[in-house]
């Protein structure tokens, strides 16, 4: 049997605690790998390694740093389709949406290259008399992340490639569901010129997360998981004085306005909706028609559609989606369409009998899809996590932008119109933290910035994008005057630039 363990100082190292969580293959169910669950004292140490290398990192210039995630690109190419396989056999998700993740992790990468230019600072010149003003931003020095399964290569990239390039060390705690990717991550950069020490990965479950919420070494931390451990997370964190950004779940709505393209709404929803086995956190759970007839036309389109979705083993190309991550996550998404039945929903199209030949044992699960669903019902309220939409009618255009306003999460939303002027009026005044126009999914790009609203999200800034700079760097100003300049003369009063 395979066993990860833990990857500090530029080398893989083994667990000493004795204890392992077990890697399932989603297709089989069957465990075919054990990762070692790290102690507080292995997090310590590996935190120690990391403090250690970050000082000589942060003293090479940025042009270098960028060079190593150059190089790391380059890797991550090359190695791209080996990657997906691992991705896949851990998770679930079908070998085209594992290299999506890979890309969108990559792309942020390629922002971190231009770290020479995002880490300049501000200078004036003759501030006041003899006076010049400039900032710089520097690193904070060892800063951490807690990352979810269902991006294994994504998510990761996403926190710690702005953190390194900014002259950040970093100690990543992927989740013990696939930590294999994570961990070959972490071995290319080495190959990409990362110092031994700048990057460890410390797998574990809570007693690693509780010793990095209270390390007093660790300066920031970045978490996307639940919103009750996201709350957990940035509470404790902050608590010991770190700087936090901490992002939970989601109930992400799409509405549909009578002019729509309905053709196109059904083909948006049914990729947002069921894609990667509803295991997203911007997959679209709600599908909100605008009117009766909208709802109806909408209907008659989803079920067969829904019915004829295509389901698989993770290597099947052609596959829709794949099993779930695990078999407790599977029954919980199950007990969920339970849970509706008895609340009053019309269950449309039930998946939860599904069952592949040859992979009897495997975690998967058929779509769902319910009708009928209201603000009251557990199925709206809670996420689910799985692959299942709802569909709350709405009366009219008001009704339905009251929907994700008066929802607890708000990470994203979307609107499929013809019309612009109701698309930028639900823009404005949607109380979402991203918003796709005829987009389902409105995954920003990375030089702009991704985060949820409400409680999707806690802290002040958000990840990659320009906020991922000012996240993982402080602000130092320095004000400067030159002897020349300088009185013979002491003074009293508060310095003035007049």
């Amino acid at each position: 049997m395979k066993e990860i363990g833990h990857f500090v100082g530029g080398k893989n190292v083994a667990g000493s605690s004795g204890r392992f969580g077990d890697v399932f293959d989603p297709n089989t169910g069957e465990v075919q790998a054990k990762v070692a669950l790290a102690t507080a004292k292995e997090l310590d140490h590996a935190v120690q390694v990391a403090k250690k290398a970050q000082l000589g990192w942060a003293e090479k210039n940025p042009q270098v740093r960028a060079r190593v995630m150059m190089k790391f690109v380059e890797l991550l190419n090359r190695d791209k389709d080996n990657l997906a396989a691992m991705l896949s056999s851990e998770h679930g998700k079908t070998i085209p949406d594992a290299h999506g993740d890979i890309q969108r992790g990559l792309e942020v990468v390629e922002f971190a290259i231009g770290i020479p230019h995002l880490l300049k600072g501000e200078f004036s010149v003759g501030a006041g008399p003899n006076i010049d003003m400039y900032s710089l931003r520097q690193p904070l020095g060892v800063v951490a992340g807690i990352t979810p399964f269902n991006f294994p290569a994504m998510i990761p990239m996403w926190k710690f490639a702005p953190a390194l390039a900014c002259g950040n060390s970093y100690i990543l705690k992927p989740s013990e569901r696939d930590p294999s990717v994570p961990m070959r991550l972490a071995e290319l950069l080495i190959e990409a010129g990362l110092p031994e020490g700048v990057l460890n990965v410390v797998n574990g479950g809570k007693e690693v997360v509780d010793a990095i919420l209270t390390h007093p070494d660790i300066q920031a931390i970045g978490f996307v998981g639940s919103t009750p451990i996201a709350e957990y997370v940035y509470t404790t964190g902050t608590a010991h004085g770190k700087r936090v950004q901490a992002f939970g779940g989601a109930k992400n709505h799409m509405i549909i306005m009578p002019d729509a393209d309905m053709d196109q709404a059904v083909n948006a929803l049914v990729g947002a909706g069921y894609g990667s086995a509803g295991e997203r956190c911007m997959a679209i759970s709600v599908a909100v028609p605008v009117g009766k007839q909208t709802a109806d036309a909408l209907i008659e389109k989803l079920i067969p559609r829904v019915e004829s979705l295509r389901i698989g083993p993770s290597s099947d190309k052609d596959a829709d989606f794949g099993p779930l991550v695990t078999r407790q996550h599977r029954d919980k998404v199950k007990d969920y369409v339970d849970i509706g039945i008895q609340e009053g929903a019309s269950l449309l199209v039930d998946g939860r009998d599904f069952s592949m030949q040859g992979y009897e044992n495997g975690f998967f699960m058929g779509g769902c899809l319910f009708d009928n669903v209201t603000r009251d019902m557990r199925i709206y309220k809670e996420e689910i996590f799985g692959p299942v939409l709802s569909v709350v009618r709405a009366h009219d255009y008001e009704d339905a932008v009251s929907l994700p306003n008066d929802h607890e999460y708000g990470n994203g939303v979307a609107i499929f119109t013809r019309d612009g002027d109701a698309a930028r009026d639900f823009s404005t005044r949607i109380n979402v933290g991203m918003v796709g126009i005829n987009v389902p999914i409105p995954v920003p790009l990375a030089y702009h910035t991704f985060g949820g609203w409400k409680r999707s999200g806690f802290g002040d800034l958000n990840q990659h994008g320009p906020d991922s700079i000012r996240f993982y760097t402080k602000t130092k100003t320095v004000t400067s005057r030159w002897p020349s300049g300088i009185k013979d003369s002491a003074e009293f009063v508060i310095p003035t630039m007049g």
